[in-house]
């Protein structure tokens, strides 16, 4: 019987670990391996392995629940018997981190929120996937949790900050005319309250930016990427905020936040951008932060980082095709 392989299978985040933990095993390799033309029952395969009927079955189930093989119940001399074929012939597992894009004029990194460099909170805080709570909640030791990478939303209360730290894309020999910097995000209050300001600061490189007062933390209802497991009665979504940087100063959504400039960023002559977010320790309202990413809450982005550049008249460029 032809094995029912010849498909691609797709994995990023939480939902590879069961995928990876089957192939993680040199018995369940070779199983697959015999599995690649012709579907197999447990007899020939334990004949072929030299193994007891018990250890393969124990494998194949371990497949089985990876989704990486099927299994059709036929008949035999001695009763039903298992016929085992292999579901793909490849694996493709994309390693969670940045992303980056780029467009004539314009550079884009998309940054997963998870991906922070270094982190100062405080209770109430915690982290989640799209799956699950990460650590335990109101622990700040949870931030620090290897799983932290696949938050798709984060909080803590009162003071704090996250530090990112991104590519800098920009070609050689470009100078930066806009930086953009999108993510959703609102304050952080017992379960939620619409009516909650926290005052959130945002630095680049060092340099303070602005800072802009969320009107409060929004919840009640769910949003359009809330998972089902998440509880109606707690946070479920932001404010889409685009925090821009221009000659002409610092903006937040096309207002006025600043007179930072372009220049007093630095962004040329460096590999890497460093942001942070956060809420100072004597902002007239500590109210922390929720911040979410691309399957959590309305907006399905992580923090995205856009900058536009050109070049000098003097400068010669050479398109590639």
């Amino acid at each position: 019987m032809p094995a029912s392989g010849s498909r691609l299978l797709m994995l990023e985040g939480e939902s590879a670990l069961p995928v990876l933990k089957a192939l993680a095993n040199e018995t369940r390799l070779l199983i697959l391996s015999l599995l690649t033309h012709n579907a197999m029952n447990v007899s020939e395969l334990a004949a072929a392995l030299n193994l007891p009927h018990s250890t393969v079955n124990f494998n194949l189930n371990q497949l089985l629940s990876a989704g990486l093989i099927t299994v059709e119940y036929e008949p035999g001399t001695r009763g039903s018997q298992k016929l085992c074929s292999r579901r793909y012939d490849e694996v493709n597992f994309k390693m969670p981190g940045v992303g980056v894009e780029a467009q004539s004029d314009q550079v884009t990194v998309t940054m997963p929120i998870g991906n922070y460099s270094h982190v100062e909170v405080q209770p109430t805080c915690g982290l989640a996937s799209d799956t699950k709570i990460i650590g335990m909640l109101d622990d700040p030791r949870s931030f620090f949790e290897p799983d932290h990478v696949y938050a798709q939303i984060l909080w803590f209360g009162g003071h704090g900050h996250l530090d990112y730290v991104f590519p800098n894309n920009l070609p050689y020999g470009a100078l930066p005319t806009q930086i953009d910097l999108s993510m959703e995000v609102c304050s952080e209050a017992p379960q939620y309250d619409p009516d909650w300001p926290s005052d959130l600061t945002l630095w680049i490189n060092g340099v303070e930016v602005g800072t802009w007062t969320s009107p409060g933390d929004f919840g009640g209802q769910r949003a359009r990427l809330t998972p089902s497991w998440w509880n109606d009665d707690q946070t479920s979504y932001g404010l889409l905020k685009h925090w821009i940087v221009r000659d002409e100063g610092a903006f937040i959504d096309g207002e006025s936040l600043s007179s930072v400039t372009l220049d007093a960023l630095g962004l040329t002559g460096s590999n890497h951008i460093r942001v942070r977010l956060g809420v100072k320790p004597d902002a007239r309202n500590r109210a922390g932060l929720n911040l979410f990413g691309r399957r959590f809450g309305n907006y399905e982005q992580d923090l995205v980082l856009r900058m536009n550049y050109a070049f000098p008249k003097e400068t010669r460029t050479v398109k590639v095709r």
